[in-house]
């Protein structure tokens, strides 16, 4: 049988401490939380949304408050199954308890048989109708098309302008795990990294998320850690920690190394947008026509959405270049204000949302609301036979190389 994820409310710790024992031995249940008392309702919340249990063990020590948790836990995870567990029940009792939509009851001793018995039942039913969890799809990953060309900076800018619209609340997560420069950026001073969570994912609850993320405003920050680059991230453990930002966030950036990692190949395809980060400048655009070709490969270019980075009104390759080089419209261009980017990276803060950067920050932020406005590479109609065949600038450029 598949491993169910499973919490225990149980008040009776001896009680508690038998059944876990038992479900430890037997190996189809991974609880994700146990508490020793009732929580109250807001609480309760904040535990499922976070921990996300497919069955929940609950001890009817407590009638009424037993109650009122399958009450609210059927309201906020619709589709969890309960299972009630207690040192005896009256049948009155019982038959509350199967009023409430409670079909399943333990006592000790507990009896392996009976255990998985009921763990089977509650699979098939979850096979029948799956929870229902409300989870956002606004998730974003932010792809450089080369080192250097700033995409951890529109990520990071991006990222805490979306905090500032209203109820957004947005995380920010650091990929790059060789050249991470979020904690730099923002002058973060938590030791904990994705590393962490990573090795925590199928753990991850209220109380341990809080000490991994750093705050920012309305914003949160997963950095990547100091450098290590013989430690890798596990696509398996970045699932589970996606599973839990889209249950808690609105809104996820994840900024890439570019490397395409197999745990970013897994972001990428979690991604609603892969937002491609170019420069006018050929080597970056070159590098760009391969990566959308590699993503076209394996059926994701309809999801890419090219950002073109540090703009200039009279620069040798424009905007309409660009879209010719790449196929492509472009889906948002940022000014070059290096004066601004510096100032912000030597406070620690984000641009000034009052300059022209900031606005077109605060614009794109806007524009993520609603995703399907942003041109992607499939939404231009390719010209037949010039495909990502390497167009007169590149051919010359490339040209030029070779005679010098």
């Amino acid at each position: 049988m598949v491993m169910l994820k499973g919490a225990v409310i149980c008040p009776d710790e001896e009680l508690s401490e038998k059944l876990e024992q038992l479900l430890a031995d037997m190996g189809v249940v991974a609880l994700v939380r146990t508490l020793h008392r009732y929580p109250n309702a807001h609480e309760l919340t904040r535990m499922l949304r976070s921990s996300a249990p497919q069955v929940l063990f609950l001890s009817i020590e407590s009638l009424s408050r037993a109650l009122e948790i399958v009450h609210v836990a059927d309201e906020q995870l619709p589709g969890l199954q309960v299972v009630a567990i207690g040192q005896t029940i009256d049948p009155q009792s019982l038959l509350e308890v199967m009023r409430s939509g409670v079909r399943e009851y333990l006592a000790p001793p507990f009896q392996r048989q009976a255990v998985y018995d009921a763990l089977l039942r509650i699979k098939e039913t979850l096979d029948r109708r799956p929870i229902r969890l409300e989870t956002t799809d606004l998730l974003f990953a932010f792809l450089p098309s080369k080192p250097g060309v700033g995409t951890t900076t529109i990520a990071t800018n991006l990222a805490i302008a979306a905090s500032r619209l209203p109820e957004e609340k947005t995380l920010l997560v650091d990929c790059d795990l060789t050249s991470g420069m979020i904690r730099f950026l923002l002058q973060l001073h938590n030791s904990f990294s994705l590393l962490d969570a990573a090795e925590r994912s199928f753990q991850l609850d209220d109380a341990i998320w809080p000490q991994l993320v750093t705050p920012v405003g309305n914003l949160d920050v997963l950095h990547s850690g100091r450098l290590n680059p013989d430690i890798r991230v596990e696509p398996s453990h970045l699932r589970h920690i996606i599973e839990f930002a889209r249950r808690n966030y609105k809104m996820i950036f994840f900024d890439l190394s570019g490397n395409l990692e197999k745990f970013s190949l897994e972001a990428l395809h979690e991604a609603k947008k892969i937002l491609l980060v170019v420069t006018p400048e050929i080597p970056s655009l070159h590098l760009a026509r391969e990566k959308i070709q590699y993503l076209r490969n394996i059926d994701l270019a309809d999801k890419v959405s090219i950002l073109l980075n540090r703009c200039q009104r009279k620069a040798v390759i424009g905007p309409s270049q660009v879209e010719e080089l790449l196929d492509c419209q472009v889906a948002m261009t940022f000014s070059n204000d290096y004066q601004g980017v510096h100032r912000a990276m030597t406070e620690g803060k984000a641009v000034d949302p009052a300059s022209e950067l900031g606005k077109q920050f605060t614009q794109l932020a806007q524009r993520l609301l609603e995703p399907k406005r942003l041109p992607t590479v499939e939404a231009k109609e390719t010209k037949k036979g010039s495909l990502f065949s390497l167009p007169a600038t590149l051919s010359l450029f490339s040209a030029k190389r070779s005679s010098s």
